[in-house]
């Protein structure tokens, strides 16, 4: 847990010199800022081991089929990438961008849950058809 708080110390010690740097110019604290996402996202890859290993216990106990795992966890990264990527066009001042990398993501996530879909519907049309 010493890592977590070694986290949040540097991400405030990263806004008080974003602070700094917006004064003399908004291009270094932007790159700052980007810096600091980045490394803020290494150490939240330490939370996801664990996380992983009890999604492949439940997909276990529950025979799902391992690419529904994987369309999950893939739409999951999708949305925080989306997401880190928007505050930083919107730290940019861009909020235009920022909203159409919003829909982008939501697109993105529509278009990998298809195969979902498609078993879903697949097992609708099973039960409707033992009905």
């Amino acid at each position: 847990m010493g890592w977590l708080l070694q986290a949040v110390a540097g991400m405030l010690v990263a806004v008080v010199l974003w602070i700094i740097l917006s004064r003399q110019g908004k291009e270094y604290a932007l790159v700052l800022s980007i810096g600091a996402c980045c490394l803020i996202i290494l150490v939240a890859f330490r939370f996801l081991e664990p996380v992983l290993d009890l999604l492949r216990q439940l997909q276990a106990l529950g025979n799902l089929q391992p690419e529904w795992l994987s369309i999950m966890l893939k739409a999951v990264g999708i949305g925080l990438i989306v997401e880190i990527g928007s505050l930083i066009c919107a730290d940019a001042g861009n909020g235009a961008l920022s909203k159409t990398m919003q829909i982008l993501g939501s697109v993105a996530i529509l278009w990998l849950s298809i195969p979902l879909m498609n078993s879903l519907i697949q097992l609708i049309q099973q039960i409707l058809g033992e009905v």
